[in-house]
């Protein structure tokens, strides 16, 4: 019996940088495991879409398809656009089984990556005690996405860093976090010599650019690049695929 073909649903973006890095990261996921079949799909902006693709796979007769959100936290995409276009997809396709996976955090191979990318633009694990860290994500107004959000600072913390605050790229978004660049400007006037920004986003785009703007304008020492195609987080991928690939008896047994 052939694995379940792993589908990637990104948003999209009229950014080409945004769909060159999705499809890079999921060439990534094929090298660590080959044989499995790993496509993509776009809720909008690039192609192919999602319909698009689990109609292709249907006429090659593939039967199984675990539908991975390409998502940090569990807000609208999740909640209500993917859902909706799978639910729409079983509907005119019922002869493909369609499993929809958890999407990708909270979870430490993130943070790792994230603590990769900061290593990458100069950050060693000695300049923690003096650098203080803005974990900058795109934004959201989902209670639930937010409070994610401000454990993951709250976790970093914990790792070393003398400060750890969470923010927005975006000024509309809720729970009351400020702009990257108005956290970066509130460290320097809780007296931290040296502020590294991380974006805790996946690829390029409208939003991440926004957060490098944040960052240049406010001074920050240090701005890390988006988490892209890393090894770590493609090794997520494949966890995420597998969590959703086990049969339901046998996730019984294993909690039993």
């Amino acid at each position: 019996m052939s694995a379940p073909v792993l589908l990637v649903i990104a948003h999209g973006s009229r950014d080409p940088r945004h769909a060159a890095t999705v499809h890079a990261l999921t060439a990534r996921v094929r090298s660590l495991r080959p044989g499995l079949r790993v496509e993509t799909g776009f809720l909008e902006f690039n192609a192919p879409s999602v319909p698009r693709v689990l109609e292709r796979l249907v006429a090659e007769g593939a039967g199984e398809v675990v539908a991975l959100p390409l998502l940090l936290t569990r807000a609208f995409h999740a909640k209500s656009d993917i859902p909706s276009v799978l639910h729409e997809a079983r509907t005119r396709l019922p002869q493909l089984r369609i499993r929809q996976a958890e999407v990708l955090g909270p979870s430490p191979l993130l943070n790792a990556a994230l603590e990769q990318r900061l290593q990458e633009a100069g950050v060693s694990p000695a300049d923690r005690r003096s650098t203080g860290l803005v974990l900058a994500s795109a934004g959201s107004t989902d209670p639930e996405a937010i409070a994610v959000i401000a454990e993951i600072a709250r976790e970093l913390r914990h790792t070393g860093w003398c400060a750890v605050r969470p923010a927005f790229a975006s000024a509309v978004s809720a729970g009351g976090f400020s702009r990257t660049a108005d956290v970066v400007r509130a460290l320097r006037a809780d007296g931290v010599r040296r502020v590294a920004v991380a974006p805790y986003v996946i690829a390029p785009g409208r939003l991440p650019d926004r957060i490098a703007a944040g960052a240049e304008e406010a001074g920050a020492d240090v701005l890390s690049g988006v988490l892209g195609p890393s090894p770590t987080l493609a090794r997520l991928l494949l966890n995420r695929y597998d969590e959703a690939s086990v049969p339901a008896a046998r996730v019984t047994s294993l909690s039993a």
